[in-house]
């Protein structure tokens, strides 16, 4: 990670090494926390954030649903996100909004305790690799499962939540992977550690529903809008782990990931073990959209 100059800290600008925290920091101890990634991407008319507002959206339902009260809007929110960007000189980056419990009480019980909230912006390349993105990726299919409705919130970006898929993710990597996929407590797919996943299999998209234990991944939505306006037949189904092994295609989404093709699982090669042409269609009409080359959607662009 490349440090960039400012970071906006509880209503100001603060130097980036001067946004700091206690260690008896509640949301330190206990992952009471939630977040979001977004994206910056140069296009001809600037900086444009991918939907910026629907990102912002979400961060304030995770903090409802974890009862972290907020005392910043969402426009506020966008404000200061556009303000971050600018004053540290991007044209492109990553864009990381996080709002957490602090210092006041100790114990599982938060109340007491202070909020903070902060937003960082820094360059950030391809999450999975520039050869992911062109060849595709090797991923297993995790022996860790997603966490369920049962016991969290796997729809809301809560810090604590994502120990799974740190886990996930480490084992995959450890194990000479690139990624990993899990499966809920059915045995169902759910996502990535962190990513949507979509598979093709005789023309028709597929991908798991939030209540396999899947984010509502904006990105997600975004692909399926554009597929479906491609004239593609896109479904939310369950997917077996079978189901991933008899795939012609498979691809993740996400902010971090964009598009990436997925051309092996556990070892067996997806399809010809290359992108397919749903997956290539996929990441040129999310690139083309993000950085402003398909006005169908410049909606969904806010320029900073």
């Amino acid at each position: 990670m490349k440090a960039t100059e400012y970071i906006w800290m509880d209503g100001e600008l603060v130097p980036w090494a001067d946004a700091q925290v206690h260690v008896l920091t509640h949301g330190l101890h206990y992952g009471t926390g939630v977040f979001e990634g977004i994206r910056a991407y140069e296009t001809d008319n600037g900086a444009a954030i991918f939907r910026l507002t629907d990102h912002m959206d979400r961060l304030v339902r995770s903090a409802k649903a974890i009862g972290i009260p907020l005392d910043y809007g969402v426009d506020e929110l966008v404000k200061v996100s556009k303000e971050v960007l600018r004053v540290n000189g991007l044209i492109s980056g990553y864009i990381r909004p996080i709002v957490f419990f602090g210092t006041g009480a100790m114990g599982l019980n938060p109340a007491g305790a202070g909020v903070h909230v902060a937003i960082a912006a820094w360059e950030w390349g391809a999450y999975l690799g520039e050869e992911g993105l062109k060849n595709g990726i090797r991923v297993a299919v995790s022996s860790w499962r997603r966490i369920g409705h049962d016991a969290f919130m796997p729809n809301a970006k809560v810090t604590g939540g994502y120990v799974n898929s740190v886990l996930a993710k480490t084992a995959a990597v450890r194990a000479g992977y690139d990624e990993a996929i899990l499966l809920n407590a059915e045995g169902v797919v759910a996502e990535g550690s962190g990513e949507n996943l979509f598979v093709v299999r005789d023309g028709i998209v597929l991908t798991p529903p939030t209540s396999a234990g899947a984010l509502d991944g904006i990105t997600q939505d975004s692909v399926r809008t554009l597929l479906v306006d491609a004239g593609y037949d896109v479904r939310e189904a369950t997917i077996t782990r079978t189901d991933l092994y008899y795939a012609d295609e498979l691809f993740f989404t996400g902010t971090a990931a964009e598009v990436t093709p997925v051309r092996e699982v556990d070892d067996r090669a997806v399809g010809t073990g290359n992108p397919g042409p749903v997956t290539r269609f996929a990441q040129k009409a999310f690139m083309d959209t993000v950085t402003g080359q398909n006005e169908r959607h410049a909606d969904w662009l806010e320029y900073a």
